[in-house]
């Protein structure tokens, strides 16, 4: 009978050290995953890995079958009542989240926390697919997941035709007040995006997004202007945006040019990349 516990015990004292470090066992037990960034919750679904997926942050809306899951807030203002109560195994996060004393305190119930490399260009965003299929023993669909990426690159920044002109673009989140719209600027992932449609991001700054009055919108007078969802939803109709101040005098209000984009696609490369720049090619030079 001695013979029989001592592996047990070995087994048991193992499987606790794994919960203090980044790798986590998922031999012999159902994992609970509560991931908090949507790039990632993208890459899992993608990879085919989320059955063991509980809950996610507010902000990861793609694939549609992830709004079934609860959510535990938004990723920088979680809910640590959200949080308990998914009762995870595993918290997966890209390190923008908080507040503090929240994760302060998954840390004190010795929750195992797992972070990716960061992925800024479309070479990082395949290395962290693969690092992740590697992590999910999902190593195949990594690879094919990598292989559409260059494909559809491809093909979105083939021109079968040459581009005549090069419209301004202005995107805007919206804003916390009816004069100020959180805006994406020329550092964004979005205005590499929107460079490889064929436009061009007017909107300087030293961040990705940077608040800026209507009076710079109104200076700007784009061509084009992309609403991530969360604005165009909350106003409703393209008249409504319309109304808003430093956009009707715009050329892309005066020619009907305001359109709806998913925020998801704009802020970071994922598997869909190329499906989103073929997109926007088609909604920038569409009279082409």
């Amino acid at each position: 009978m001695k013979r029989l516990i001592l592996p047990v015990l070995v087994l048991f004292v193992c499987d606790a050290c794994g919960r203090f470090g980044n790798e986590v066992k998922k031999e012999g037990r159902q994992e609970r995953i509560v991931c908090i960034a949507k790039q990632y919750n993208e890459i899992i679904y993608a990879l085919g890995a989320q059955d063991n997926l509980v809950a996610v942050d507010v902000s990861s809306t793609y694939p549609g079958e992830i709004k079934k899951l609860p959510t535990v807030g938004y990723h920088r203002a979680l809910s640590a009542e959200g949080m308990i109560a998914a009762q995870p195994s595993l918290i997966i996060h890209d390190n923008n989240v908080g507040p503090e004393h929240v994760m302060s305190q998954m840390e004190k119930l010795q929750i195992p926390m797992k972070t990716f490399s960061r992925a800024k260009d479309i070479e990082e965003t395949k290395a962290l697919i693969k690092e992740m299929g590697t992590y999910f023993h999902k190593e195949i669909q990594a690879d094919s997941l990598c292989r559409k990426i260059d494909n559809d690159l491809n093909a979105a920044l083939k021109s079968e035709r040459p581009i005549v002109d090069t419209p301004d673009v202005v995107i805007i989140h919206y804003g916390r007040a009816m004069n100020v719209y959180l805006v994406m600027t020329q550092l964004s992932n979005a205005a590499q995006m929107v460079t490889w449609a064929g436009g061009r991001v007017p909107v300087t700054g030293d961040k990705g997004m940077q608040n800026i009055s209507a009076e710079i919108i109104a200076d700007a007078n784009p061509d084009i202007i992309l609403l991530t969802d969360f604005g165009y939803d909350r106003l409703g109709t393209p008249e409504k945006i319309k109304e808003l101040p430093g956009i009707a005098t715009t050329k892309a209000a005066k020619k009907n040019r305001i359109y709806r984009f998913e925020e998801h696609d704009l802020v970071y490369f994922g598997p869909r990349i190329g499906e989103n720049i073929l997109k926007m090619k088609k909604l920038f030079h569409s009279d082409e």
